[in-house]
């Protein structure tokens, strides 16, 4: 690990103005940030500790939607009342990841800033464009497993590693953030980057902003909902696939529906074409397996990660149908209904 200066910010104000400038890093949770510390992937020159900031409530919205401050913890989240009872999608999502200790200490903003788990990322030993930009990507041709099969580029081929950021993508939640400019909201879907040619960019975040609230919107998708997660152990594991998936049914139709994937992406990824094509549509497995082909279009593996595609199209179809009979996918209880 590096040498690096260390500040404490007692508020928002004094968190931007210590944040602004090169290889600067806000520090919360720690979970993510200080692993790749130790791994000498992550050098910053400065840390700010950001605990103190007052970011941790869950907070109603005028709209009748939830503000989660950036600070309060994933656990805090997950089991919270109104979040249990309004979006159990997005705690079902928490609860599929980690483990309960690390969820104990992981921070809401933290989770959707956290970086690639490709194995060529943290071995400072192998070419890794988005580690060093320029060095090459050593997952194109080699051990790729869990890589991308979905909106990766000839630069990298990593996955966005998170649960939680596929719930939200699929509520449609908005971030807000905060910098050197002054405040914006950022929709989820803009929020995260696809690599292209520059793949050291995880996120649209400018130079020394802070996100300090998730927002979501007031939408009921609490009994036609699934989070499933298929990896190579039933804990403690990131996915190869992951599937959110938030709908709603009217007279025995797809009245809305919002289907967002993990574990194949740079980000969640979402189709609106995908769910565009089932609207108003009886919930058949000809109706998900219509959805499953419009978001997996043009999806390919790399060699080791073919796999990828014919399980990612399983899994969408089995999560459709969990969504649609009301039985979402247990937590507690991995194995696939």
């Amino acid at each position: 690990m590096n040498r690096f200066d260390y500040a404490r910010a007692g508020d928002v104000a004094e968190a931007v103005r210590e944040g602004s400038g090169d290889h600067v890093r806000y520090l919360a949770g720690g979970t993510n940030l200080i692993d790749l510390m130790k791994e000498n992937v992550e050098r910053p020159a400065r840390i700010v500790d950001i605990n103190r900031l007052d970011l941790h409530k869950i907070t109603e919205r005028d709209d009748g939607g939830l503000r989660l401050g950036a600070l309060a913890t994933n656990a805090d989240t997950a089991y919270d009342a109104r979040v249990e009872q309004r979006y159990p999608l997005l705690a079902s999502a928490i609860l599929a990841g980690a483990s309960p200790q690390l969820r104990n200490a992981a921070t809401n903003g933290g989770n959707l800033n956290q970086r690639t788990r490709c194995y060529y990322f943290y071995d400072t030993a192998a070419p890794c464009n988005k580690r060093e930009p320029g060095s090459g990507c050593g997952a194109i041709g080699g051990v790729n497993r869990i890589h991308a099969i979905l909106g990766a580029s000839s630069s990298c081929i990593a996955t966005h590693p998170s649960d939680m950021c596929v719930a939200l993508a699929a509520l449609q939640a908005q971030v807000q953030v905060t910098g050197p400019e002054g405040d914006r909201t950022i929709a989820f879907e803009d929020y995260h980057r696809l690599p292209g040619d520059e793949p050291w960019r995880d996120n649209t975040l400018k130079p020394g902003e802070l996100v300090t609230a998730i927002d979501l919107p007031s939408e009921d998708f609490s009994t036609n909902y699934t989070y499933l997660k298929l990896r190579d152990r039933l804990s403690y594991a990131f996915a190869l696939v992951s599937v959110a998936v938030a709908m709603k049914l009217e007279n025995g139709r797809i009245a809305d529906v919002r289907i967002a994937l993990g574990g194949v992406a740079h980000k969640p990824w979402r189709r609106s074409q995908a769910e565009e094509a089932i609207k108003n549509e009886a919930p058949t497995v000809q109706a998900f397996e219509t959805a499953a082909s419009a978001l997996l279009a043009g999806g390919v593996g790399q060699g080791e990660n073919d796999f990828k595609v014919a399980l990612a199209r399983k899994a969408i179809v089995r999560a459709l149908e969990q969504a649609a009979a009301g039985t979402p996918q247990s937590q507690i209880d991995k194995r696939v209904a």
